[in-house]
Formats: structure tokens, sequence, C-alpha cells
């Protein structure tokens, strides 16, 4: 099969927003659906080689079922992999690729802004301007909510990829100092510059998640990593929802044993109206929540788009490229 015969299907198109994808159907025979619901999957997969998703569940049953019996090739448009079923896909012999670090500086610009909102609460100050509150100031400023400055203050790093160490970079220029953590569930002794995770968690002024969802780091952040925790300080999640015991960031929160939160993902997305973090952000002014657009600057949703050419590109031409299975 040349390259040009390959038949390539986008699942969820709309994820990438107003990236321009005719380069994919100047390329090869490509089929493009904004959204694709989990009982369309499978029709929509029958006769193509090449599937690109982003969040859409490619599981066991459906990978084995015979509308992928053509399928060659998976293309994840996003670094995590979490929605495939990797060991399905190794035993169809079904290869899987996926684009790291393409939203490395987005990702972390915009924990930089979740970080300087909790320490400045320019956004709260905003909407005090917004509802009238400072025409009704007895004096030119306005004391609302409390600020600090992130000079001297501590920045626990928990993942040190690519978006973990541009964190790092950036929260250096602001004058913080940055602990990483040794990764967690890793064993044998700290690797040299790594602390261990308890001891990050107890001396950090700000902790921030930046590392992938596995069953060693599900519910990281339970209780017991809460309580460790300054009472100050604050945490950010811009990785996955899961790393986050919910329940008790919320008591620890409404408590007053963390000072805030701010968080990009949740277990569920888009998530229900009862979900729990949902239902507390109406009524704590400590927990900030963003819709999983960290990874959304324009250039990163085109770097993805690219980088997903050049994976398929490689694969019909018989070569490996960001393969992860």
């Amino acid at each position: 099969m040349s390259e040009n015969d390959f038949r390539v299907v986008f699942l969820d198109a709309s994820t990438f927003g107003d990236v321009s994808l005719e380069s994919f159907k100047e390329k090869w025979d490509c089929a493009v659906h904004r959204l694709t619901a989990p009982v369309e999957v499978s029709q929509r997969l029958q006769g193509y080689h090449v599937v690109i998703l982003n969040k859409v569940v490619l599981d066991k049953s459906l990978l084995g079922s015979p509308a992928a019996k053509g399928l060659k090739l998976i293309a994840v448009a996003a670094t995590g992999t979490d929605n495939v079923d990797l060991e399905a896909a190794r035993a169809r012999g079904i290869k899987v690729c996926n684009v790291p670090g393409y939203a490395a500086q987005s990702v972390a610009q915009f924990t930089m802004a979740l970080i300087l909102e909790l320490a400045t609460r320019a956004g709260r100050y905003g909407e005090l301007v917004r509802s009238g509150a400072w025409e009704k100031s007895p004096m030119y400023t306005m004391f609302d909510y409390p600020t600090l400055e992130l000079a001297g203050k501590k920045l626990g790093i928990v993942g040190y990829g690519n978006i973990g160490r541009r964190v790092a970079e950036m929260a250096q220029g602001f004058g913080m100092e940055a602990l990483i953590s040794a990764r967690p569930g890793s064993q044998g002794p700290t690797p040299k510059g790594r602390l261990p995770l308890d001891e990050v968690l107890s001396r950090a002024d700000i902790v921030s998640l930046h590392c992938p969802l596995t069953p060693q780091t599900k519910s990281l952040i339970d209780g017991r990593a809460l309580a460790l925790m300054k009472s100050s300080a604050f945490l950010i999640n811009t990785a996955r929802g899961a790393l986050i015991d919910a329940e008790a960031l919320i008591r620890a929160l409404r408590e007053k044993r963390l000072a805030g939160a701010a968080m990009d993902v949740l277990t569920q997305e888009p998530p229900p109206a009862d979900h729990p973090i949902i239902k507390a952000v109406k009524e704590l002014d400590n927990l900030l929540v963003t819709p999983h657009c960290a990874w959304t600057a324009r250039e990163a949703r085109q770097r993805l788009m690219d980088e997903v050419v050049e994976n398929i590109l490689a694969f019909t031409t018989g070569r490996d490229r960001n393969r992860v299975a």
C-alpha cells in the first residue's frame, strides 16, 4: 500500500479548535468528524487505516471488533494515551503514536497564570470593579482579597517532564525556588536533585502537579498528602483530575487547612452539575477551576497538528515516530 492509499479519519476534530486540517486532506483520503459519540465510534472506524483522536476512547472491545479490522495506526493527537487500550492495540498489531511536548509552553504559562491568580487575586479584583464596588470605596484602594509576593517562595513540582521543567524555569524568573519531587511510586534511592514527595509537600508554599495518571499516581494528593502541606500553601493541577482526591481537597479548603487550589482538569470532562468540585467552586472563594484549556494556545494547537501529520507520514513510509505501542 502506498502512502497515498491510506484512508484517515478524524473522530473529534472540534477539540483542535480553528486549526486548519487541509494538510491531511491534501495528503490522504481523509474524513473529518467534528465530534464522535461512543455509540458512533464503531461505525466511523470501518474502512479506515489510520484514526486520529484526542479524547475518544478506544477500548479492548472496540479494537477487537470487526470495525477495527483494517486499522493499522492510532494517531493520538495528545500526549496522554490513557484513552486507548495499548495492550489490546499491541495484541492486534495496531501501532499507536502520540505527540509529546507540543503544549509545554502553553501549559506552563497557564500554570503560572493560575499561581499568579491565587497570589494576586487580579481576576477577583477585576470583578469588584465590574460590579461597581470600587466606585463605592471610601479610599483609593481595596483590600478585599489577600495577596502575596512569589519571590522567595518554594514551588514544589511533581512531574518533571517537558511541562514541569518549563514551569520551574518560569518560576525562577519570579524569584521562586523549585523543589523537584522524585517520581511518585519509584523504588530505590532518591535521585540527585530530587526530594521525596512527602518532603516536597511539607516544604513547598505552592505545589504544582505535572505527572501522568497511572495506578501509582491516582489520588496521589489525598487526605494524608494534604495534611502534610502548609495551611498557607496553594495546590495547582494542570495534569489529570484523578491525581487529586476531590472530597479530601474540598474538606481541606473548607476547613482552611489549605489556602487555595486551582485546577484545569477534573475526573470527568465536561463535568456533571453535581461533580463535587463544580459544586464546591460555587461556594468556596479559595478554589479556582478552569475548563481544561491550559493546552489551547493557538501555537500549541498548530504544533500538535503538524506533529500528527509527521507521525502519520512516518508510519506510511515504514518508520516509527513517537510510537508508544
